[in-house]
């Protein structure tokens, strides 16, 4: 089955000889592009070793048995295709610079171990590629093909793809093999990582604190492990697009606010199943709730951003005296969007700006409140309540304006 992915017209509109579509392993990257390429495109996975090795070890006489236009999936595996790959273009702008015709879409790859691309890709095909990010699946796209799905499913499971299509799968099944197939093997290995047990237990320690200011000395000192080593190996799960990192608002006319940044998980469904919860309705009523619920509006706005290419910085606003904003938004336009998770499923009662935001903000003349179910209300002048499954609306209005 293939699910409608909000990142389809950007990748359709892309006239580049190179798209590259990054992001986890089992998000939908080659389901999709296979797709968009239709019949006319070869395809090619790189999880088969045989096709792996010839692309390594003869890549001039591997594009010769697969000529473009070519779908190549995972090519962090083959390294040396890229030089190739590079002549290739070069060679076809060449001609089409002679004839005046347009150069089409010649490579569509994907790649979900960011730390064997970055290299390949940034010295290889610098200036011929068009980059795309995908990630799970929102609880706009989820929504939009099963009517049925509840939106404690997806708190539970996250937007793996494969949960929704097949129902009989167990996620706690399902991401207990994604752990330990990609994580702890795929992108512990790549990384160099030599103490994967507590690699392990550092992640455990992450999933427990999505939504929650990142204090690396209170981490280092739960797990054993040095700060340092606790920073670098969450700089690990950012590049490969598992967590990110909120950033705080900064600004030399307020001292007061806090520098310290938040991270959160890209997936619900990996950071619940991290903090090993089994049953979705005890999850419901559980210390993490909120902040789950605060990981997946933070997840959605972020993918909001990545699928429609939106020059928007999203930033965590809060002050040393605890008075907090959850998502401060930044439209390429210059509008200012200020918003608050707040995990209600009965009418959440209207909220005021901060006085010290207003003095900073005063062109800001309401709160959004994301909420877990009810309908979109005013509640206030200055206080907007809008459900999680509008979201996606709401942004898509707010990024006209």
């Amino acid at each position: 089955m293939y699910i409608p992915l909000d990142i389809t017209l950007r990748l359709s509109d892309s006239h580049s000889p190179i798209q590259f579509l990054i992001g986890p392993r089992q998000c939908g990257k080659s389901t999709l592009l296979s797709h968009l390429a239709g019949p006319s495109f070869k395809e090619v996975t790189f999880d088969d070793l045989q096709l792996r090795t010839l692309a390594n070890r003869d890549p001039g006489l591997f594009l010769e048995q697969f000529k473009p236009p070519v779908l190549l999936d995972e090519v962090q595996y083959v390294p040396h295709l890229f030089p190739e790959i590079k002549r290739y273009v070069d060679e076809q702008k060449r001609r089409r610079i002679e004839t005046g015709h347009p150069i089409p879409a010649l490579f569509r790859m994907t790649g979900s171990n960011q730390l064997l691309l970055d290299h390949n890709v940034k010295e290889s095909l610098a200036g011929r590629v068009s980059h795309f990010h995908l990630n799970t699946l929102t609880v706009h796209e989820i929504k939009k093909a099963f009517d049925n799905v509840d939106l404690v499913d997806i708190l539970f499971q996250g937007g793996w793809p494969e949960l929704y299509i097949d129902r009989s799968l167990s996620p706690v099944v399902y991401l207990n093999d994604y752990i330990r197939s990609y994580i702890e093997k795929d992108i512990v290995l790549s990384a160099g990582v030599q103490k994967q047990e507590a690699f392990g237990i550092v992640l455990g320690l992450l999933a427990a604190r999505t939504g929650m200011l990142l204090d690396y000395a209170n981490m280092a000192r739960d797990s054993g492990i040095q700060g340092v080593t606790v920073k670098e190996w969450i700089s690990i799960l950012e590049r490969t697009a598992l967590v990110q990192y909120l950033k705080p608002y900064a600004s030399n006319l307020n001292l007061r606010l806090t520098k310290t940044p938040k991270l959160y998980f890209m997936d619900t469904g990996l950071a619940v199943r991290l903090q090993g919860w089994r049953e979705r309705t005890p999850l419901l009523t559980s210390p993490q709730a909120g902040a789950l619920f605060e990981t997946l509006v933070f997840s959605e706005i972020l993918k909001f951003i990545q699928n429609y290419g939106k020059d928007w910085k999203i930033h965590l606003w809060r002050t040393k005296e605890g008075e907090e904003i959850d998502f401060l938004i930044t439209t390429d336009s210059g509008d200012t969007i200020a918003l608050d998770a707040k995990m209600s499923l009965q009418t959440t009662q209207a909220i005021r700006l901060p006085e010290s935001f207003k003095k900073l903000f005063p062109h800001v003349g309401q709160i959004v409140l994301v909420t877990f179910g009810g309908h979109r209300i005013r509640l206030s002048r200055e206080c907007l309540a809008v459900p999680v499954a509008e979201l996606h609306d709401f942004l898509t209005e707010r990024s006209g304006k």
